[in-house]
């Protein structure tokens, strides 16, 4: 593993996760190293974050392709011109096919707004009230061709109180990503982290299937 590990983020959002990785590589010891920022949307704020802290930036619109592959397969050509180690999803809001998913095998990650397994997909907060969990919080996982299933990194769980509204519940489980997506991509970039075929892999030893759980 390199001193420093590039990584090429993708979003399409507003980026606060982003912004969340922007400050942790503001430590003068970080070896991640943010490459570029790319969306699929040319007015994602996220852009404005990353040319605000001097980060190259693309844009990729996806309607202007014949079809997820082909959209997949320019998408990669961009990522790959700045050879990244590490390709991380802050709120891209595209369902990547399987052979963007097994070019970037081992070296993609996402966050997603839930305790993984429970809620897959969109509406986590919401679904989580409608079923009276006592618990809610986010996950970081390794990308693999199922939709929000590959083996969990890390897991903050915060819990869920009386008074919770989905936007309530939003904002905390917000903060907590903000917090575990950083930590995952450093350890990635520090060599600490890794997939093989038996699931994530932290300092040499496999991780639980809940990935590192980081209770709130």
């Amino acid at each position: 593993m390199p001193d420093t590990c590039d990584v090429v983020v993708l979003l399409s959002g507003t980026g606060s996760n982003l912004q969340a990785l922007i400050d942790s590589c503001a430590n003068t010891d970080s070896p991640v190293r943010i490459r570029a920022v790319i969306s699929n949307r040319a007015d994602a704020y996220g852009l404005q974050r990353a040319k605000d802290a001097g980060i190259d930036t693309r844009v990729l619109d996806h309607t202007a392709f014949e079809g997820r592959e082909a959209f997949d397969a320019a998408l990669i050509d961009v990522i790959d011109t700045f050879n990244p180690q590490l390709v991380v999803l802050a709120g891209f809001m595209r369902i990547l096919s399987a052979g963007f998913v097994r070019h970037y095998q081992g070296r993609l990650l996402n966050i997603h707004p839930s305790l993984l397994p429970k809620y897959k997909g969109l509406h986590t907060h919401q679904r989580a009230l409608e079923a009276g969990d006592s618990e809610h919080g986010c996950s970081v996982h390794f990308v693999t061709e199922e939709l929000d299933g590959g083996p969990l990194v890390v897991q903050a769980i915060i819990a869920v109180e009386s008074d919770d509204s989905p936007q309530s519940l939003a904002q905390r489980v917000h903060a907590q990503e903000h917090q575990i997506y950083p930590l995952a991509v450093r350890w990635f970039a520090e060599g600490r982290l890794s997939l093989d075929e038996q699931g994530a892999l932290l300092d040499g030893q496999l991780l639980a299937a809940s990935g590192h759980l980081i209770r709130i």
